[in-house]
Formats: structure tokens, sequence, C-alpha cells
């Protein structure tokens, strides 16, 4: 394949979105990505990308070559390793993504991940939006909330996370502790915007409160944790994450309708890939150590 080279600069481009990036990664000089996305463009007939000031934006073409690209990256790989003899060899880039609050989950299965694959080289990407395998913006993706529904995925149950309403001694102190659920009227609470604003217990909470006693949105779970452990208002923290924290109290314990389930999703174009299916293996392996942290007492 004589533009394969092209094809591999443009298909760098779209997944990391700047020129810089895909030259760092493919070992050549700014210049030469250029040139590749200059000439691959030219010859299809069609821009692939959008410039602008923060770099280059895939176009509906642009993600169509990013979906078939990573997918022969990948089966090429598969086949290199097949040829050399090196079947059982566990190698090359794999993407994981997730919401920035279970990185604390994730990271250690990651770090034992590739104590066993060294070959192995990840990028973990943890953003508010969605990203989307069918573009090959990544590998795995875990997810919370919901079963996603998107076609062509392969979507598996991972753990439940359990989840309880907090307020900082702080916010006792200034305001009082509402003494059950009906109690919750006058209170001010801290929630969240976007995609993870699907989560069972922030369905539960918006039907619960009204618009005006939400002092404080975030899209994170870092910011939302850190404005309730400030004070700020009443809000929800998984057990994990409260555990061990004097300064938080427990205004309601957990309850199964608002755990957290999570998902491992996986293109099926890439799901049995052999590094795919490693690293999915051994997740699920190191979920089972995750468990359950007991109900803490205020």
């Amino acid at each position: 394949m004589e533009n394969w080279d092209e094809i591999r600069t443009a298909f760098q481009v779209a997944r990391l979105g700047t020129v810089s990036g895909a030259a760092e990664v493919l070992g050549v000089h700014h210049a030469t990505v250029i040139r590749h996305i200059d000439a691959l463009e030219a010859r299809l007939g069609t821009k692939l990308f959008q410039r602008h000031a923060r770099g280059y934006t895939a176009t509906e073409s642009g993600r169509d070559l990013l979906t078939v690209a990573q997918t022969t990256e990948d089966q090429f790989s598969q086949l290199a390793s097949r040829i050399k003899g090196q079947g059982e060899t566990v190698a090359g880039e794999l993407v994981i993504t997730s919401i920035a609050g279970i990185a604390s989950l994730l990271v250690p299965a990651i770090a034992s991940f590739q104590q066993e694959h060294a070959a192995v080289a990840v990028r973990f990407l943890t953003d508010a939006r969605v990203f989307r395998l069918d573009y090959g913006e990544a590998h795995v993706a875990v997810r919370a909330g919901p079963a996603p529904q998107e076609p062509d995925n392969v979507v598996q149950p991972l753990h439940r996370l359990p989840s309880a309403l907090y307020a900082a001694r702080s916010y006792v102190a200034r305001y009082g502790l509402p003494q059950g659920e009906d109690d919750l009227a006058g209170h001010r609470f801290v929630s969240m915007d976007g995609e993870i604003a699907r989560a069972p217990f922030y369905v539960w909470l918006r039907n619960k409160i009204t618009p005006d006693q939400v002092a404080f949105h975030a899209i994170d779970s870092v910011a939302t944790q850190a404005a309730i452990r400030s004070g700020v208002g009443l809000g929800f923290i998984g057990l994990r994450d409260a555990a061990g924290d004097p300064d938080l109290v427990q205004v309601l314990p957990p309850r199964a309708e608002w755990d957290s389930p999570l998902w491992l999703v996986t293109h099926v174009d890439l799901h049995r890939t052999r590094k795919v299916q490693a690293f999915l293996a051994h997740l699920k392996e190191a979920a089972k150590a995750w468990g359950h942290l007991p109900a803490e007492k205020s």
C-alpha cells in the first residue's frame, strides 16, 4: 500500500489533534506530517481536517479514515506478531478512556497490566465527553451509568460503585444536618452537569430538591468532591472516596438504587484482538478486589 505512511500520519493527527503530537509519535519532522496530510487530501480530493488555532479536527471523511486506519493498524500488528513467531506477545499502544472520577481504580490495574506486558504503552484519556470507539478514538472505554447503546460496540458489566449523600462538618456547623430524606428542604447541594449527571443518584436528587437549592455545578467528580469537602453543600461521594475522611458526615446511607454501574465497552472490530482481550481479562480480575465498602457511620 504505497500511501500507508500518509494514512498512518493522518490517523495520528486525527487521534491526537495536533501536528506536533503526531510528529512526536511517528518520529518525524512536523513538516513531514503536514506534507503527508496535504498529499493525502489532494489524492482523495477531499478535506480530512478542519484547521483551527488549537490544532486539527477530523471532518466526517477524516473520521471515516480514522476508523479504517485504527482497525488496519491493529490487524497489521497482530499479523506482524504472528509472522515473527510472537503469537503470545501483547504490545503496542493501548488507548483507554474513562471518566476522571474512577482513575484511582483504573490506574493501579493499568500499572499491574503493564508489569505483565511491558511492551504495551498506555494512553489514558479522561474527559467529560464520550469518546467514539467507532471512530477509533480508543480501544477500551470504561463508562459509568446506564448501559451504553451505541451500535457495533461490545458492552460488558464490570462493577458497581456504591455512593452516599455526604456533608462536610463545616457545612453541618453552619447549616445543620438533615434528619432524613424528608428534611432536605432549605439545604444547599452540589451537583453535576453534562453526561455524568445521568448517574442514578443525581436522577434521584433532581426529583427531591428544587433547582435553586443547587449552589454549585461542575462537570467532573474531582470538582464536586472538593466543593462538598469545602462545605459548599451536600452532595454524593462514592464510599471508596469518602472512606477515612474524618471531615465528612454521611447524611443518607448508600442505597442499591444509587449504585453506579461500570461498563467495559469495546468496538466489535477490535474486541477480539489479543491486546484488547488481554487487558479486558486483567481488568475484570482486578475489579474483583475492588469490593463494596460498608456504609459509614456519622
